[in-house]
């Protein structure tokens, strides 16, 4: 069945339209949405990595929710906006107002359905400015609509233990974190005897990038021939466990407080949002 990680007592589609419509406390459920991706991620792990943490770590945390915080995880989008990694065989990409459209309307099939928070679990760092346009536009068109656009691993966990000083400077993709939990997620899918470490050059300019990240546009391919932005060679699966289990502990935490938080109510302007958005474009 298609609920991959998220645990079936807690995933949306398994529901009968009557069974959602007779839900209780529709408006404080939180609707949990993983976005990933599909692109490359070296020559060790799978092109599917982003879409297997953003659901596999809030799939742990929906299996660790009390039953009485009420919420319910959707089918992830596992395609995304990768083309920073379109050099590479295996990358699957959605143009930007693509993805924007497709979280949008899956954010008005959300609230049609009843229900006003809505968590949008990002899963790749090429992409979060498509979820927070996505959110904003959301809570224009509905003021009673709560979305909350976050990177899956931003949360407090115990990666940092694990990784060197470089990695925490300048990894950014393939390196050590993603490939200690995809041996926790999924074990099988990881070749650590291909495994390489590989760092991009320390960007030239201070000012612009106090750590050394680059502070220009880039692709992977800028910074050599495979994939890896980071070095996870000292990755293991217990690592990957430990990691898996601070990380979705904190997501229990933050949808508790999703479900039992209250935010701004405000009307929405009887000209509509659509009249605001012609109004804006000629006025530019």
């Amino acid at each position: 069945m298609i609920h991959g990680y998220i645990p079936p007592h807690r995933f949306l589609p398994y529901l009968s339209w009557t069974e959602i419509s007779a839900l209780p406390d529709r408006e404080n459920t939180v609707i949990v949405l993983p976005v990933g991706a599909i692109e490359q991620h070296g020559p060790h792990l799978p092109c599917s990595v982003d879409s297997v943490i953003s659901s596999g770590v809030l799939g742990k945390a929906l299996e660790k929710l009390p039953a009485d915080i009420r919420a319910l995880g959707l089918a992830p989008i596992t395609y995304g906006k990768s083309d920073e990694h379109l050099h590479f065989p295996g990358t699957m990409t959605l143009t930007g107002p693509t993805l924007l459209a497709t979280i949008t309307e899956i954010g008005e099939s959300v609230y049609r359905a009843g229900f006003r928070k809505l968590l949008l679990a990002n899963g790749h760092g090429g992409q979060p400015q498509v979820l927070e346009m996505a959110a904003r536009e959301l809570r224009l068109r509905h003021g009673d609509f709560v979305i909350v656009p976050y990177h899956v691993s931003r949360l407090p966990n115990s990666s940092g233990q694990y990784i060197s000083d470089q990695e925490r400077k300048l990894a950014m993709h393939a390196g050590h974190s993603e490939t200690a939990l995809m041996l926790a997620l999924a074990p099988d899918t990881v070749h650590m005897e291909r495994a390489v470490a590989n760092f991009p050059p320390p960007f030239p300019s201070k000012i612009l990038s106090g750590d050394g990240r680059p502070a220009c546009a880039w692709t992977a391919r800028d910074f050599g021939p495979s994939g890896v932005i980071g070095d996870p060679l000292s990755a293991t699966r217990e690592q990957g466990e430990d990691i898996l289990d601070t990380l979705s502990d904190s997501w229990v935490q933050a949808i508790t407080d999703l479900f039992h938080m209250q935010w701004v109510v405000r009307e929405v302007p009887s000209w509509g949002y659509g009249h605001q958005q012609g109004h804006i474009q000629q006025t530019l």
